[in-house]
């Protein structure tokens, strides 16, 4: 199959290269926010319960350590509103409104670019097809003998490796693209819900939590 890849490839022409570039780069942003992602979820229940456990036993310390220990985006935006526990509502809202200022474009990052190199792999296709018809098209013309009918369908089919190859590229980075946008929307649902959990936890309880907990 590689073979069959590489001798596909080598017929396409030039215009193979940037369609070439264009998957590297896609499958490069697909695995890097693939990981980040992956390492950026938390089962938020058991976040939940266990800041439940210390902000209820008055404990804040030992809540800003169980985010702290477990750095993520969702926990890092919590721990900024838990250390202004004993500030008015409005300072910890928003003191997790700016940590969620830094922490969700981190989060929505690069994925959009995703929809981007799968129309350029496309466009990138079609422009080496129709150059590499023009090509076979002008061959065929300027040469008097031999089976031209054969020619010319041998050079159709090497310009249309280039469409095919830029079709393949944009269906991997458009699957990639759906998956992330789905995975980055329930991270940040996760980050909504949570956040707004804390605050009421935390203003419910405030009277109980005491500094040097």
């Amino acid at each position: 199959m590689l073979t069959a890849i590489s001798t596909a490839f080598h017929r396409g022409s030039w215009g193979m290269w940037p369609i070439l570039f264009t998957s590297v780069v896609t499958i490069a942003i697909i695995v890097e926010r693939a990981v980040y992602l992956f390492r950026a979820s938390v089962d938020k229940d058991k976040l939940l319960a266990l800041l439940k456990s210390q902000v209820m036993s008055g404990n804040v310390q030992g809540a800003i350590k169980v985010c702290s220990g477990n750095p993520t985006p969702m926990t890092r935006i919590v721990q900024a509103g838990l250390m202004k526990f004993n500030k008015s509502d409005d300072e910890v809202q928003a003191a997790m409104d700016e940590a969620a200022l830094r922490e969700l474009p981190k989060i929505n990052a690069r994925t959009p670019y995703l929809a981007m190199t799968a129309n350029f792999a496309v466009m990138a296709g079609l422009l080496g097809t129709i150059a590499g018809m023009i090509h076979s098209f002008g061959s065929v013309g300027s040469d008097e003998g031999g089976n031209k009918a054969s020619e010319l369908a041998n050079g159709i089919a090497e310009a249309l490796n280039c469409t095919a190859f830029g079709i393949g590229t944009s269906l991997v980075g458009l699957l990639g693209f759906s998956l992330l946008q789905g995975k980055t929307t329930h991270v940040v649902d996760d980050i909504n819900e949570v956040t707004v959990q804390v605050v009421n936890l935390v203003t419910s309880h405030r009277a109980q939590m005491q500094p040097s907990a």
